[in-house]
């Protein structure tokens, strides 16, 4: 076994989180900021404490080290979502550029985590350049997948393409599509879930023809999520181990596709830490460091 931070499915060891207590703060915070945020809907303070509670017990049960950003009066509701402020290399963290003008302020404060925790940073992606970690997906440690959308830009995939050069052997690039467009949350892990080496939950009917060609030819089976879980973040799963997986509860035909597929799956309930603001578990979580 050896230790990387480039996966999607290693074994997990550890993993960066920030708690609905930092980021909501209030159910009179939530009731201010929620519209202008374009949640789906407010969400119950004291519910999201609760599902947070069962999503954290997840890791803490399988021994799973748990980091936990502080709160910070320049960052917002959005800032629970701590996978898009950074991407993890095996050659050190990036520091992204929000493409989500609210979030502007996200990354600088993931940076003083990992400089406060002796972490290596290899850089970060600067204006005009945008990048989101949730365009960001490890195929396998030497491939890399990132989308371009609204929130990551092509001057930030050239930056990144720049800054992992010497650690990876491709980066591979998919068109976003426009779908409900600037204003909607939309990332490559929106409809991509690295499951393990050969097995991925996909929404292919807004993934692009090449892309999901490229994902066939490195010899993954792709699980495919129907359209009416999509909503409902069925093509957002976390994998904490290979074919191990963590999902929004309510998606009975995407889990039943990953247990055909020999995976298991733990489920969690996420109506207001989830799909009030359109991020699943892998959105939550912010991997550092996993095993393969």
């Amino acid at each position: 076994m050896a230790i990387t931070f480039q996966s999607e499915y290693g074994e997990l060891k550890s993993v960066l989180l920030k708690h609905p207590e930092a980021a909501f703060r209030s159910q009179d915070y939530l009731q201010k900021n929620w519209q202008a945020l374009n949640y789906l809907g407010l969400p119950d303070y004291h519910k999201a404490i609760d599902e947070y509670g069962q999503f954290v017990e997840i890791f803490t049960s399988r021994g799973i080290e748990t980091h936990f950003l502080e709160d910070h009066p320049t960052t917002g509701l959005d800032s629970v979502y701590v996978r898009d402020a950074s991407v993890t290399t095996d050659a050190g963290v990036i520091i992204c550029n929000m493409g989500k003008r609210q979030r502007r302020h996200e990354p600088e404060l993931q940076l003083q985590f990992y400089v406060q925790h002796n972490r290596q940073v290899l850089g970060a992606v600067q204006p005009p350049g945008t990048l989101e970690g949730g365009d960001i997906a490890w195929i396998n440690e030497n491939i890399m997948a990132v989308a371009r959308g609204y929130r990551t830009n092509l001057a930030g995939i050239e930056q990144l393409q720049t800054l992992v050069q010497n650690t990876v052997e491709e980066v591979v690039v998919m068109e976003a599509p426009h779908y409900k467009g600037p204003e909607d949350v939309f990332h490559l892990m929106s409809v991509l879930s690295p499951v393990d080496k050969d097995l991925a939950v996909v929404y292919s009917p807004l993934m692009t023809v090449p892309f999901r060609e490229f994902l066939l030819h490195c010899g993954i089976y792709l699980v495919e999520v129907p359209d009416h879980e999509f909503d409902s973040l069925g093509s957002n799963v976390l994998a904490i181990a290979p074919r191990v997986c963590v999902m929004v509860r309510g998606n009975p035909v995407t889990k039943a596709r990953l247990q055909a597929a020999g995976a298991e799956v733990i489920e969690f309930s996420g109506d207001e830490i989830c799909r009030q603001g359109s991020g699943g578990p892998t959105c939550l979580t912010r991997p550092l460091v996993r095993e393969i």
